[in-house]
């Protein structure tokens, strides 16, 4: 007999770049063969760039459960919705050391075996000078130049007006 095994399919995004200092959402959906179960965990684990052990994120078991200690005490919220098989989180105040891969595991008993999702974060100093920036900025320095050149012509038209009217006071006078 073919005993067939149930199993959870995780899916996450493969890669992402966030900015210091900024929060992200690490979005993580599953599809099981079996309706959600009361039983239901999700693990987050990480592991940084330099490979040294995995250290545990997050954990759901009934209800989220922050980590007491680690790098992302306090930085780490759940932002997943079961009901809908999201199990995302949030984590807050990205930093350098956040750069490493990050690991989804959920287990729906009986499919307790699976994929293992995992999301590869990059963290970076700053958003690169984009096309819309610059589209911007030309777009704001051709207004400022108009209004520099519309105040130039309206200078010296009341200039010449200015200088026409003493031409025409001295013309007045020296008849």
């Amino acid at each position: 007999a073919l005993l067939l095994a149930a199993a959870v399919e995780v899916h996450t995004s493969k890669e992402v770049d966030a900015v210091n200092g900024t929060n992200l959402r690490l979005k993580c959906t599953f599809s099981s063969s079996s309706p959600v179960s009361q039983h239901l965990s999700v693990t987050w684990n990480f592991q940084p760039e330099d490979q040294s052990s995995h250290e545990p994120v997050f954990y759901y078991f009934k209800e989220p459960y922050k980590l007491p200690t680690g790098r992302f005490k306090e930085r780490v919220t759940w932002d997943g919705n079961i009901e809908r098989n999201d199990v995302s989180i949030v984590i807050w105040n990205l930093q350098p050391t956040d750069n490493g891969t990050f690991t989804c595991q959920v287990k729906n008993p009986p499919d307790v075996g699976g994929t293992i999702g995992e999301v590869r974060l990059r963290v970076v100093q700053k958003v690169h000078f984009s096309e819309i920036h610059f589209l911007a900025v030309a777009i704001g320095s051709a207004c400022v130049l108009m209004i520099i050149v519309v105040i130039v012509v309206i200078i010296c038209r009341h200039h010449r007006k200015k200088a026409q009217e003493k031409r025409i006071e001295v013309a007045d006078t020296e008849l």
